[in-house]
């Protein structure tokens, strides 16, 4: 026994002990019949005594009884041992020749009544408190769990990367081998691993999933939980796995497209009810990932429409820049992917890229289609359609990191560009990366007072205006991916010296 199992056995003995005098002498033993404390030297009186009691049946009734030990007579009460140690036995032998008197017995039966009953609620409260600690350990699982999905969920790329996290964070929080989502109908399997030993046929397994199991799943409309490698269901739903397999439908309304299923080798302890709330969980907040994945997916195509609308109504005042604004965002996209741009930052990018002449809109088509050179007040109005852009876009917040990039494509490195004249780095990055990407296009492309010239011809204006209207850093790395890239230079039909498209 513990030490501090045997404290706690000791201080009801002396308990018992002070209670009852020198009238009796006190011991505590285990239903196994070690004698566990006894007071004073000589111990084998009660050790005799515990044996008898255990040898003798007993039915059951709580409180003292009477018995016979070695031709002395032992008096003998059950009780719950501390610390969850399991049965016991009070016992005391009179401790002088004379027989105990009726008052010293009744004292006797009610402190040992006394000491059974404090040991029985204090067994009782260790219990309860086990209940209540595995009952917190399985909230503090959920609630960990909730944090984890409320922080992927945090991201705005809700695509399969934050899926396969999810199913990661379920896989180690249920301490899963696998966590599997399907969805058959798109033939999509998505799944993360927290192995305790190899699956070498994990593939087959995924495939699995997708047949009878999904099908039963779909058909239940509820959790399936398969622990036993005799269960009856294993004839025909995962035959001939030898896995545990706890597998939660996922909802979108009444539809049950998809499934999230976790398995287990077989050595590992059986899925609890525990883990099927949590499965639940999860797959709930996987349906959520999956509505907000297609709000998003329709927020995204709605804003798209809405920027092609923008650019058509632009081009259309202006037929010779037609495709101007594509060949710029594709040119800007892959200068800011060599820098490594963020997600975030590239998302703005592509926006601001796409929409960064809209402000054209505004201006007269007489001054925006003139096939000659522009007097200084026509160039004025040119001038303000970068302020313009800025007014339309800010009213759209989905489109406010764009902003910057549209604004500012027209400042120069020194700091005599327009509308607000900065200098350097003072220029916003976005704007920037356009305005290389913008400056490359407007010289190979055609308008209607000029052809559009070729690359080598553009390679030579802009080194020209480099560190004075371009960013030399910039356009440094964009030279060099047109460079690496000449297939992309004759798929957008842009001429080059020796004549090669």
């Amino acid at each position: 026994m513990a030490d501090m199992q045997t404290d706690e056995v000791a201080r009801y003995g002396r308990w018992l002990k002070r209670s009852v005098g020198t009238a009796f002498r006190i011991g505590v033993g285990s239903a196994a019949g070690e004698l566990l404390w006894a007071d004073g030297n000589d111990a084998a009186p009660l050790a005799s005594a515990l044996a008898t009691c255990i040898a003798l049946p007993h039915d059951g009734s709580e409180g003292m009884r009477r018995q016979e030990a070695d031709n002395a007579t032992a008096y003998t009460c059950p009780i719950k041992l501390p610390a969850g140690a399991g049965d016991g036995w009070l016992l005391a032998l009179p401790d002088r020749e004379t027989p105990p008197t009726g008052i010293e017995l009744n004292d006797l039966a009610e402190t040992m009544a006394d000491v059974a009953t404090t040991l029985a609620d204090g067994s009782r409260l260790n219990t309860e408190m086990d209940v209540l600690a595995a009952e917190l350990a399985e909230r503090y699982e959920e609630l960990h769990l909730f944090y984890d999905i409320d922080r992927h969920l945090a991201k705005r790329d809700l695509g399969t990367e934050v899926l396969q996290d999810l199913l990661r964070t379920c896989a180690e929080q249920l301490n899963a081998d696998v966590a599997c989502f399907v969805r058959p109908a798109e033939n999509i399997t998505v799944s993360a691993t927290n192995l305790s030993k190899p699956i070498h046929n994990l593939d087959l397994v995924l495939v699995e999933m997708r047949g009878d199991l999904f099908r039963f799943v779909s058909s239940s409309r509820s959790s399936v939980v398969i622990n036993g490698m005799d269960d009856s269901r294993r004839a025909y739903i995962f035959t001939d796995m030898p896995y545990k397999v706890l597998a939660c439908p996922v909802f979108q309304g009444l539809d049950m497209p998809a499934m999230l299923t976790l398995l287990n080798h077989a050595d590992k302890p059986d899925f609890s009810n525990s883990d099927r709330r949590l499965g639940e969980v999860m797959a709930h907040q996987i349906a959520n990932v999956m509505h907000m994945g297609e709000m998003f997916a329709q927020m995204r195509r709605f804003t798209e429409q809405m920027a092609a609308a923008l650019i058509e109504a632009v081009e259309a005042k202006d037929p010779y820049t037609r495709g101007h604004s594509e060949r710029v965002h594709l040119f800007s996209l892959r200068l800011g992917q060599a820098l490594r741009l963020r997600n975030e930052e590239l998302e703005n990018l592509h926006w601001g890229s796409l929409l960064h002449d809209v402000g054209k809109i505004g201006i007269p088509d007489a001054v925006l289609c003139k096939p000659g050179r522009l007097t200084a007040d026509e160039f004025t109005f040119i001038k303000v359609h970068p302020e313009r852009s800025y007014e339309i876009l800010r009213h759209v917040d989905r489109l406010k990191g764009a902003i910057d990039g549209a604004r500012h494509h027209q400042e120069k490195f020194d700091g005599s560009g327009y509308p607000h004249g900065l200098r350097g780095n003072d220029i916003p990055l976005l704007a920037r990366i356009i305005a290389v990407a913008d400056t490359y296009d407007s010289i190979t492309s055609s308008r209607a007072y000029r052809a559009g010239s070729t690359h080598e011809a553009a390679v030579k204006e802009m080194q020209r205006v480099r560190g004075t209207q371009l960013d030399p850093e910039l356009l440094d790395i964009f030279l060099g991916l047109c460079e690496d890239d000449p297939a992309l230079l004759a798929k957008l039909g842009i001429r080059r010296e020796t004549g090669d498209l």
